[in-house]
């Protein structure tokens, strides 16, 4: 007889709510690779990044538990879903915490404002390979057919060889019938410009709705996510938490020590 802990255990969770197409999408394609445990929020948690909740109780309900599957329903961020899910709600530490699949892309500088990805950095902070996974479109209803095979690729590929330490993937999907394949890339450099508008308020304060355009500072590279989404293909980026420029170090050494 097997034991249970030979098992994979996967975490997963989103920034859309737990009940968004994205995330059904995602736990069906993890379920035939081991254990299921979702942990999302309530509602959704679009721009949250890696905040959390420091000074609000936090609930979390269980919603059902079904064929390897178990969901629960978390009020905090998506940070807060992995923090209480590793103490809280999984039998041992997981194997691999995926979050998405985002209804929306997190390429380039997006990913600092991600929810979804927000998820994914505390996973790999706490030591555990984790994966984000984006499609560039906002609409709730899609078709996530295209991207099937990539996603359970990487997951299978992270699941056998693990990441190197401080390293996690963020995996962005074009929205087109017909993938052209997968490129391993960078970030692409960019921003967002014009990221309000004004608004009429019913008490005559001024108000701004947060809009905006991405502005890809090197659309010819073409070894960038942008590039790749441009062009039809998946984008899979390793991120490393060290934010140090390690290049730049011994320059202010010399400067201020």
């Amino acid at each position: 007889m097997n034991n249970p802990t030979d098992q994979k255990l996967i975490l997963i969770t989103n920034d859309d709510g737990y009940t968004a197409q994205g995330i059904h999408e995602l736990t069906q394609l993890m379920a035939p690779l081991g254990e299921v445990v979702v942990v999302a929020p309530d509602s959704a948690r679009s721009g949250a990044g890696c905040s959390i909740t420091p000074t609000l109780p936090v609930t979390l309900r269980l919603v059902e538990e079904r064929g390897g599957v178990t969901v629960y329903s978390c009020s905090g961020t998506p940070v807060d879903c992995i923090k209480l899910a590793t103490e809280q709600c999984v039998p041992r530490t997981p194997d691999l915490i995926v979050s998405g699949i985002n209804h929306g892309e997190n390429a380039s500088v997006s990913l600092h404002y991600s929810g979804t990805m927000g998820a994914v950095i505390e996973g790999c902070i706490k030591g555990i390979p984790s994966i984000g996974y984006s499609l560039r479109t906002l609409s709730k209803e899609c078709d996530f057919s295209p991207y099937r095979e990539v996603v359970r690729r990487v997951a299978e590929q992270v699941l056998q060889h693990g990441l190197p330490e401080l390293t996690c993937l963020n995996v962005n999907f074009p929205e087109v019938e017909v993938l052209k394949g997968t490129k391993v890339g960078r970030m692409a450099r960019g921003l967002w410009t014009g990221e309000w508008a004004e608004a009429n308020h019913p008490h005559g304060q001024q108000c701004y709705w947060l809009t905006g355009q991405f502005n890809n500072l090197e659309p010819e590279a073409d070894d960038t996510d942008y590039w790749a989404l441009d062009h039809g293909y998946a984008a899979v980026t390793p991120i490393h938490l060290d934010m140090t420029n390690h290049a730049y170090l011994n320059t202010l050494k010399q400067a201020l020590e």
